[in-house]
């Protein structure tokens, strides 16, 4: 999950990546799905409904777009979630995008939830220009979270004392921004962005915003946590008090926490040639 800045050069860091796997029901049930203002824009700009879904998961985005009415092909590196995606209605492939192989098909639209800073940013724009068909769409997209500052000051005190060198430690240290707009300085979408300009093939790329929100209970912020960036990396006994002290900051406050989120959109069109 990011929280207000997103980072960048995770690519290099797909370790990480290959945590999330250990535990495939336990993130597709906790892990937030995408507003619905999203999956509604991104078909609308798509000149068909044949979509690839890049990092797919364990297919939460693939099935919000099935039900919008679109036939989606997931790419996954990690087989533990590709299988629990094909269990669950989502045809796919296990492949590190960069490295998979299209075998001619084309799309009309490439879809990333979550999962676009584990790829390249260059090289995957140009494995996405080459697969997607003339005017067909490419959409990075992330939820940005930032949850209320006494929240947020709380479990920075904690990651800080606890796991200084994690990635929630270093996004909880950043200063919260004054509003959702302030994502576009982020280096992931900057380093997404750039890798489209660099890639013939694409229109100028887009930033596209959804604002939401979401009431989590400390049971269910605790069940998601262990999904999150690299918490799946921690000592247990480390994991353990995060856990432990997370849940007692977040009772301490009534129990629950309304955590406002923003979609954020990375978005381009193929070029006609």
């Amino acid at each position: 999950m990011a929280h207000g800045k997103l980072g960048g050069d995770l690519h290099q860091q797909r370790g990480t990546a290959e945590n999330f796997g250990l535990d495939a029901a336990r993130y597709d049930r906790t892990r937030p799905r995408y507003p619905d203002g999203l999956v509604t824009r991104v078909v609308r700009e798509c000149p068909g409904r044949e979509l690839l879904n890049v990092g797919a998961g364990t297919g939460i985005e693939a099935r919000q777009f099935q039900a919008a009415g679109c036939t989606v092909l997931g790419v996954e590196p990690d087989p533990r979630m590709a299988e629990f995606a094909r269990t669950h209605g989502t045809e796919t492939e296990i492949a590190r995008f960069e490295e998979w192989d299209a075998a001619d098909r084309r799309f009309d639209g490439l879809v990333s939830g979550q999962a676009w800073h584990w790829v390249d940013p260059v090289a995957g724009a140009a494995k996405a220009a080459s697969v997607l068909r003339p005017a067909g769409r490419f959409a990075a997209f992330w939820n940005v979270a930032e949850p209320p500052a006494e929240i947020r000051e709380a479990f920075r005190k904690i990651y800080d004392e606890v796991v200084p060198d994690a990635l929630a430690a270093r996004a909880y240290r950043t200063p919260a921004p004054p509003s959702p707009h302030t994502t576009s300085e982020s280096p992931l979408l900057t380093k997404t962005v750039e890798g489209i300009r660099r890639t013939d093939g694409f229109g100028e790329p887009e930033q596209w915003r959804f604002a939401w929100r979401h009431v989590y209970s400390t049971d269910a912020w605790l069940d998601q946590l262990p999904t999150q960036g690299d918490h799946g990396q921690f000592e247990p006994g480390k994991l353990e008090r995060v856990l432990t002290e997370v849940g007692a900051a977040i009772d301490a406050r009534g129990g629950s926490f309304e955590m406002r989120y923003t979609a954020v959109a990375v978005t381009a069109t193929r070029s006609v040639l």
